[in-house]
């Protein structure tokens, strides 16, 4: 075995692989955890009382994710079941020194259902390189709020993104048919493309917020008179779906107007994690 071949599998053994699976389910005015497997350093708690909407917070213990790590999610709400998902802190993704990173997420949410979707934001590092893919399938009366939020570097401790790589894949389903298909990526010289007015003209933090069932109503709210947002906030209805885009300069103007369309959305429900 050569020295390369020897490192590359130390390496390939020292990488992080963890995987969540939860099942909620309603019964008794009460949603609960029905079926919860943690491996690896992802771990799911149950904060707050019993009551009709579960919160769920997941952490990372490996404390970001680093090149060749592995994770994967399986998030389901059973029927009636009213669920909200949150992440303890920001994810960080680390610097590369070759292999990408890889997560891949699976949401479902069954009859009746209400699944909401609220990590707080990704923070990709200089050379990066994340690939990560998100599926969800839900029943035809289902409810979904799915929020992701991306800042390329810290900003606020000056840091940039110039180079590294982002393939982001999401798919959504309901009834079984396709609804919404989006796939992102950037690749190479990552500063040069959000600099472009197109793109994200010089903004460092994107992110979208979907809601279906949504209509021009559900996203009335954001448009109506109120202290203006510190980026650009655009929303659309269409086809039974309702999207707001958000772009700002900084992860912190990003987080602000973040959580005030969340807020909006949410009837001002958000944990306190978010506030932190």
């Amino acid at each position: 075995m050569s020295l390369a071949e020897d490192r590359a599998q130390v390496f390939a053994a020292n990488r992080a692989v963890g995987r969540i699976e939860v099942t909620a389910e309603y019964g008794r005015g009460i949603t609960s955890r029905k079926r919860l497997s943690e491996s690896g350093g992802l771990r799911m708690h149950f904060p707050g009382a019993r009551k009709r909407e579960l919160e769920a917070v997941l952490i990372n213990t490996a404390g970001g994710v680093a090149g060749g790590d592995r994770f994967d999610l399986d998030i389901a709400a059973g029927a009636q079941a009213r669920l909200a998902v949150f992440t303890a802190a920001a994810e960080k993704v680390y610097r590369s020194l070759g292999p990408i990173s890889r997560i891949g997420i699976k949401l479902s949410a069954g009859a009746g259902a209400s699944l909401a979707w609220l990590p707080q934001e990704t923070i990709l590092f200089d050379g990066a390189g994340l690939e990560r893919t998100i599926d969800v399938d839900l029943a035809a009366d289902a409810r979904l709020v799915f929020a992701e939020a991306v800042v390329f570097g810290r900003t606020g401790m000056g840091e940039a993104v110039k180079h590294g790589l982002l393939r982001d894949r999401w798919r959504v389903r309901r009834g079984g048919a396709l609804v919404f298909a989006e796939s992102v990526r950037l690749d190479g010289s990552v500063a040069a493309k959000l600099a472009a007015a197109a793109v994200a003209n010089g903004g460092a933090a994107i992110a979208t917020v979907l809601i279906v069932p949504g209509s021009a109503e559900t996203i009335e709210p954001l448009r109506a008179p109120r202290p203006p947002f510190r980026g650009e906030v655009g929303t659309s209805a269409w086809n039974g779906i309702a999207v707001a885009r958000l772009c700002a300069l900084d992860g912190a103007a990003l987080r602000y107007d973040l959580t005030k369309v969340l807020a909006a959305l949410r009837g001002g429900k958000l944990p306190h994690c978010w506030f932190h």
